[in-house]
């Protein structure tokens, strides 16, 4: 491999790290969309700045506290339809854990991670459900780690 060729990947490795830290916290998530986030109540700011997301929470108030979902469902039953955002890790079939949230998403292809680990089983660990564009309920795994 030509020198020039390693720097481009390595700066495009390097670029792709700090695209990830950016989204990796509420804090970086609110630098990028401030107006909104001052347009919301001081309570609102406060669970967002913790990572926690509220009743009646809208999409982008969920993404300023917890960022991107790594699956999206749609449910329908008797009472209408309703969205639900799943956040994933994943881990091999005897319970170690491998990686969970952006992780897979960033290195999709590039770095096959589930090839060593074809076995691998996806765990929902945190899960919210949207009725008309608003948090209707929040679940969480007690023994997420």
């Amino acid at each position: 491999m030509k020198l020039g060729t390693i720097l481009r990947l390595g700066g495009a490795l390097v670029l792709g790290v700090f695209w990830l830290a950016g989204c990796a916290s509420p804090e970086k998530r609110i630098s990028q969309r401030p107006e909104l986030f001052d347009s919301y109540p001081a309570e609102t700011q406060e669970l967002i700045k913790q990572g926690k997301v509220g009743i009646g929470f809208d999409k982008d108030m969920v993404w300023m506290a917890v960022g991107e979902p790594d699956r999206v469902w749609v449910r329908t039953d008797a009472s209408g339809e309703s969205e639900i955002w799943a956040f994933t890790r994943f881990e091999t079939y005897d319970g170690l854990p491998l990686y969970r949230g952006g992780y897979h998403r960033a290195y999709d292809g590039a770095y096959p991670y589930y090839e060593y680990y074809p076995t691998r089983k996806a765990q929902d660990y945190f899960r919210i459900t949207f009725s008309d564009g608003k948090v209707k309920s929040v679940e969480v795994d007690e023994i997420e780690p």
